[in-house]
């Protein structure tokens, strides 16, 4: 899909959904939730179809519900990590070992650390997801990086791209 295209709902959805189900998942840690999460953020698309489909980025609309729905259900219940990560977000044994210690941060830094270093966005667009401002993204990257080098045991760099 092009940016600057208007593109139906069921287009949004097999484009968006593999994504977002993946960012939260990274944010929660268990697929299930994660689909839960998805589905019913898609669900809210679909009932504001009308309104959202006019907005520049659809797709932006329905992760940054997602993100929240994630968030909420992170606060309300504890997840146990079941069996080893899925390949669904592939990578190594360290890779593993950093995804399961992501998921002790707290949720806002999560969320931010996802975001940037999983999903490759900027800090403009984080914190339009987050409904935030930038230094607020960056604030929770930098408490964020502060933690996992800590946990890690490790330095880690501290540059807020």
């Amino acid at each position: 899909m092009r940016a600057g295209d208007v593109p139906n709902f069921d287009e949004l959805f097999r484009h968006e959904y593999p994504t977002i189900v993946r960012t939260v998942y990274l944010m929660l840690g268990e697929r299930e939730a994660a689909e839960e999460a998805a589905q019913e953020a898609f669900l809210e698309l679909y009932i504001h179809w009308r309104k959202v489909s006019r907005y520049d980025k659809p797709g932006a609309w329905v992760r940054r519900v997602a993100i929240r729905r994630a968030s909420r259900v992170r606060k309300h219940r504890r997840l146990e990590l079941q069996g080893s990560v899925p390949e669904m977000i592939g990578g190594g044994e360290d890779d593993v070992a950093i995804r399961l210690v992501v998921l002790t941060l707290p949720v806002a830094q999560r969320a931010a650390v996802v975001l940037r270093y999983f999903e490759q966005l900027s800090t403009t667009d984080i914190a339009h997801l987050m409904d935030c401002s930038e230094a607020t993204v960056r604030v929770h990257l930098h408490r964020a990086r502060k933690r996992l080098g800590a946990l890690l045991g490790e330095e880690v760099a501290d540059a807020a791209r």
